[in-house]
Formats: C-alpha cells, sequence, structure tokens
C-alpha cells in the first residue's frame, strides 16, 4: 500500500506539472533562416518584397518617379454591413475594413447570450479583426482608421446592411488618396471560414501589409465589466500560439514558464517569423482564431501579446491585479499581395476535420485542422474516450453527464479481472505473511549496511516467485485506472461540446461543482473504501493515515477542477465501494480481515514486543 501511495503521488506530481506546462505550451521554435535573422523584432524587420526600399527616402524619392495620377477613392460616413449564415453573423465596418463582431450562433456566453468571438473591450484597446500590421505606424494607423468604399458581390445586401452568405459571397473594400491603394477583399461560402485577399500599393509599389487578429477571443470574459454576467474563471490563462510546420504543430503558452528541467519563452510581442506555415493560430481552451496561408511558402507570421491588468480574484474587484494575457496574430505574404482563410469558430473537431490547410497542389487538400484539440501526452487514450461519449451521447444517451457514467461504469466492469487478480495477490501475501517474518527474523541482528542484507532481499523476492505473487499487484487498479483520469482531465479541458454541459444541479461540466456536492462525496466514499479495506501488511497507523490522506488529496484536488471530472471520479468511487463490501463478504474477504485483526492485537509486526533490559 505505501508502494501504491508512493505511484499515485508521483504520478499526480507528473501530471500536474509536465501535462500543464508540456502538453499546451511547446518552446516556440523558429528554425534559423535568412529572412528570420534579418527580421527577428518589428523595430528590425523591414519589407522584404523591394529590398531597396528601405534605403530610398519615402514618401520622396517615390514621388520623383512618374506615376499615374489615382483618383481618391473614400467613403464620407460609416457604415456596417452584416453578413450571416447557419453558422455565424459578422458585423463588417468600411472604417479600416474591419470586423466589429463575429457572432457564433450556435454557442453561447455565460449570461446566454450568443457567443462573440470579437471580445470588445480587447478591441477597443488593441485592434479589431481584419485590421491591417504594418512597419510604419503613422501607415498603419491610416490604413485601420479610413473610410472604405465597400461594394458586394452576388445578391446585394438590403438597406439594412443585411446578406446571406454564399449568397452573397464577396465584399470589397477600397481606400486611395495620394499614390496610396488598398484593397481588400472577403470571400464567404456556408463554413466558418472566410477568404481574404489584401493589397496595399503606394505609388505602384507593394507594401508589406499582413491581416491581424490582434487580441483575444470572445470566450475570455474576464475582460468585461465586473457589473456583466461572466464567467469567473480566467480562461486568458490558457491562451496559446498554435502553428504548424511541414505537417507538425507545435504550441507555446502566452508567459515564459519553467518546470524541473525545462523551461519556455513564452510569446514574444511583435516579432516576425519568416517561415514556410502551412497554419499558425491563437485558441484559448475551446475556440480558435486561424489563419491558413494561400502560399505557405511565401508566409509572414507576426506574434503580438498585450496584457491588462485584472484584480486576481474576479469575485473581488478589490483583490490584487495581476496582468491577464491576450495573444494577437498578424499574416502575409512576403510579395506584398496577401490571400489566406481565416478559421473563427470553436474547436469542435467534426468542424475542424473539414477545414484543410493549402497542399502541394495549391489547393485545400492539406492536413485538417483536427490536431488544434490538444490532448497532449494522452491523446492515444484521451481522443476515444471523447469519441466513446460523444457516440453514447448521439445515440441515445443524450446527456453528457450520464454518457460519462456509463462509460465509467463500463471501464469498472472492464476492471473487474484486475481487481480479482489484486484481491489474490493480497490473500496470497497474507497467507504467506509469517514465512517473510521467519526470514526477517533470521536477518534481525544484520545491519541495513551489512551485505548480507541483499542476501535477506533476495531471499524474501524468491518467496515471492515461489508462491507466485507479484508484490506490486495491488498497484495495477491504480496505475490503469490513473491514465484514464488524467484522460478524462484533457477531454473535459479541451472538448468544446462539454463547455456548458448541463447534468442536474451542474451547468457546466467544464466547470467546478458549483454546490462542492461532489467533491464531498469523493472524499466521503473513498474514506469508508479505504477503511473496510483489509490491509494485513499495514498496521492500524499506516491503514488510518491512508484512510484519512488519500479521500483528502483527492477531494481538495477535484473541489476546484472540472465537475465533469468529479462526476467519473465520484462514479468509479461507489461502483469500488459496492464492491469492497462484497468482496468483505467472501472467504478471502473474511480471512484477510481475520488476519488484519490478529495483527493489530500483536501490535502490528505480527507478534509481541519484547523490550530487552541491559545486563
Amino acid at each position: 500500500m505505501r508502494g501504491m501511495f508512493t505511484i499515485m503521488l508521483l504520478v499526480l506530481l507528473v501530471f500536474f506539472g509536465f501535462d500543464y506546462f508540456k502538453a499546451r505550451q511547446q518552446p516556440l521554435q523558429t528554425p534559423s533562416t535568412p529572412s528570420q535573422s534579418q527580421a527577428p523584432s518589428q523595430q528590425q524587420a523591414q519589407p522584404v518584397v523591394d529590398q531597396s526600399q528601405s534605403t530610398q527616402p519615402q514618401p520622396a524619392a517615390a514621388a520623383a518617379q512618374p506615376q499615374t495620377a489615382l483618383p481618391t477613392i473614400s467613403a464620407q460616413v460609416e457604415s456596417l454591413t452584416t453578413i450571416e449564415n447557419e453558422q455565424y453573423k459578422i458585423v463588417f465596418t468600411n472604417r479600416g475594413a474591419q470586423i466589429k463582431s463575429w457572432v457564433l450562433k450556435k454557442y453561447f456566453d455565460t449570461a446566454g447570450k450568443p457567443l462573440d468571438m470579437v471580445q470588445p473591450q480587447a478591441a477597443q484597446a488593441f485592434g479589431y479583426p481584419l485590421s491591417l500590421f504594418t512597419y510604419e505606424p503613422a501607415l498603419t494607423t491610416e490604413l485601420n482608421q479610413a473610410l472604405y468604399q465597400v461594394t458586394a458581390s452576388g445578391a446585394q445586401p438590403s438597406s439594412t446592411g443585411n446578406a446571406v452568405a454564399p449568397a452573397t459571397d464577396a465584399l470589397t473594400f477600397h481606400y486611395a488618396i495620394d499614390g496610396l491603394d488598398v484593397v481588400k477583399t472577403i470571400r464567404f461560402d456556408s463554413s466558418y471560414a472566410i477568404t481574404i485577399e489584401a493589397a496595399v500599393k503606394r505609388n505602384g509599389s507593394p507594401v508589406r501589409a499582413l491581416v491581424e487578429w490582434p487580441a483575444g477571443l470572445g470566450d475570455m470574459e474576464e475582460f468585461l465589466p465586473s457589473s456583466s454576467t461572466r464567467s469567473p474563471v480566467r480562461t486568458s490563462a490558457s491562451s496559446t500560439f498554435i502553428w504548424s510546420l511541414n505537417g507538425k504543430q507545435d504550441s507555446v503558452g502566452a508567459v515564459p514558464s519553467s518546470f524541473l528541467f525545462w523551461s519556455h519563452p513564452g510569446v514574444s510581442g511583435d516579432e516576425t517569423l519568416n517561415l514556410p506555415y502551412s497554419y499558425a493560430a491563437i485558441a484559448d481552451l475551446y475556440f480558435v482564431s486561424a489563419f491558413l496561408p494561400d502560399a505557405p511558402d511565401r508566409t509572414t507570421v507576426v506574434t503580438l501579446h498585450h496584457a491588462i491588468d485584472l484584480p486576481r480574484s474576479l469575485s473581488d474587484p478589490k483583490s490584487e491585479k495581476t496582468p491577464a494575457h491576450l495573444l494577437g496574430l498578424a499574416m502575409g505574404d512576403v510579395s506584398g499581395t496577401t490571400r489566406l482563410r481565416l478559421f473563427a469558430g470553436p474547436k469542435a473537431m467534426d468542424v475542424l476535420a473539414s477545414i484543410r490547410v493549402t497542399g502541394p497542389d495549391g489547393k485545400p487538400t492539406g492536413q485538417t485542422l483536427e490536431s488544434l484539440v490538444q490532448f497532449g501526452w494522452l491523446t492515444v487514450i484521451a481522443k476515444p474516450l471523447y469519441l466513446a461519449l460523444r457516440y453514447l451521447v448521439e445515440h441515445g444517451v443524450n446527456s453528457w453527464g450520464w454518457s460519462i457514467i456509463v462509460v465509467t461504469v463500463i471501464f469498472n466492469l472492464l476492471m473487474l479481472p484486475t481487481r480479482y487478480m489484486m484481491l489474490k495477490s493480497s490473500y496470497k501475501m497474507t497467507r504467506m505473511q509469517p514465512k517473510i517474518e521467519a526470514i526477517k527474523n533470521r536477518y534481525k541482528n544484520v545491519k541495513a549496511t551489512d551485505p548480507k542484507r541483499a542476501e535477506m532481499n533476495t531471499e524474501i523476492m524468491e518467496l515471492y516467485k515461489t508462491e507466485g505473487v507479484n508484490m506490486y499487484g495491488g498497484c495495477l487498479p491504480l496505475i490503469i485506472q490513473m491514465p484514464l483520469f488524467f484522460a478524462y482531465f484533457r477531454v473535459l479541458q479541451n472538448t468544446v461540446e462539454l463547455r456548458q454541459a448541463h447534468w442536474f444541479w451542474l451547468r457546466d461540466l467544464s466547470a467546478p461543482d458549483p454546490l462542492h456536492i461532489l467533491p464531498i462525496l469523493i472524499i466521503i466514499t473513498m474514506f469508508l473504501t479505504q477503511y473496510i479495506t483489509p490491509s494485513p501488511q499495514m498496521d492500524k497507523s499506516q491503514q488510518r493515515m491512508m484512510a484519512f490522506m488519500m479521500p483528502a488529496i483527492f477531494g481538495f484536488m477535484l473541489w476546484s477542477y472540472a465537475s465533469g471530472l468529479a462526476l467519473y471520479w465520484g462514479t468509479g468511487n461507489i461502483i469500488n465501494l459496492a464492491i469492497q463490501v462484497a468482496i468483505n463478504q467472501t472467504h478471502m474477504g473474511k480471512e484477510m480481515h481475520a488476519h488484519a485483526d490478529r495483527r493489530n492485537r500483536k501490535g502490528g509486526s505480527g507478534g509481541p514486543k519484547t523490550i530487552q533490559g541491559r545486563r
């Protein structure tokens, strides 16, 4: 039992340390390339299309060249155009040709309103999606504040500016003044993705301008005013920059961190990366904004990193303020003309599996975005578990909560053979305990540093082998059960279908139990199971420690974790308690209890204690 306790603590330490940091936050890999070494940051980077551009006076030198005068193209007033399909409702403004709102019709915020992917406070502070990023601050401001003329192809928007995709299949925004010419076209279909074409020219020469998603996603409700109905959880803490290079995905978290021998630097702000990205994305636990370039070999990515100070405890506005980090992303083409797709939506496997990156043929035939659902190092268990839960929901169970219970019951039934093996192993160890004590008595006067001590251990191991007993057999069920526990954790933390999934008093299986009923149930059932389980190899004090410590550890741990995880563990505990009650009624169970009682009556060591007096 002591070995089992040690193994469990080690597994918990590894999971809640290594998995938390490693699974979601890999070091940002930026292989050294000539273009990257020339442009490591915003301050150092220069447009790479016209390399003489950085040495030419601007705009004077350009103005000296003969140019055909361009007519001024702009709007007189700001206007809004709304495009919607079955998945989304996007509101465009002609000021900067940006997106003011991107509502997902099938997902809702804590207040029960359709979720807006554009986080309003972050957008007001750092910019709106589809704004443009350049290496000239004055130009960037002009591009994102100008009033563009907007035209629609396909079905024309109504008088209120509303249109339905794909009947209205494109919006084109155009702005031109004093030699500056900007065209931005957005194309729509029936999916979550839109296609963006953007070109900025100055006196006929292309300017490297990247399309931005500047900061944050709509599920980050901690930035909303405290008077709003909002989640008490800081989802921005899970912000991640995710990318794919040559078919290999990697990710890094927002802030630097370290654990034991490993650390990562976090995401830098305004860092230019000239690499062949198949896609680059920012994500929280359940939603993602991903750019998919049409020409990965010519891709430029700029990582954006902002922060807003918020109370450490959202429920206490007076608590100490700490930074809440917001990641953003800009992507463009080094040629100066950018064409890419933008996916902004849920991290739902079926949805992500329908979106493919650009393949070698220049068409969307490459890998899917399914790997954006990051189960970490337990994917081999977590993904089948998710698929099993979803199958039950889609085939009659009709509830994620009941689906968790059904899968847990099935798993525990499959575990019965290992429990029987554990019972037999424990029973054999009980019967061979006198032989072990006899061996130890022969060596009781041998010091721990004496080489003969090894002979004692060899004899005991030979006895285990002769009797056919695995001394670690009692740990087998726990060793098998713990990976499933961690897999449940990953599924609940990364599966959007479990976000806001209801079960009786639980309004969200991905959030903690608001009434703490399940953690209390876990503590009680674990205590009762430990208390009635015979442990002939342990003395009374050790058994008492295990009976109190183990429930306390798991109860405390699950107090603030997803209630779906507590539902799984609590269901398993009830089954374990029932199985142990049944075992106690068997011949083996009764004999083990009797042996444990005799051991405790004799003082815990198998025989009476003798105090030797000094002669």
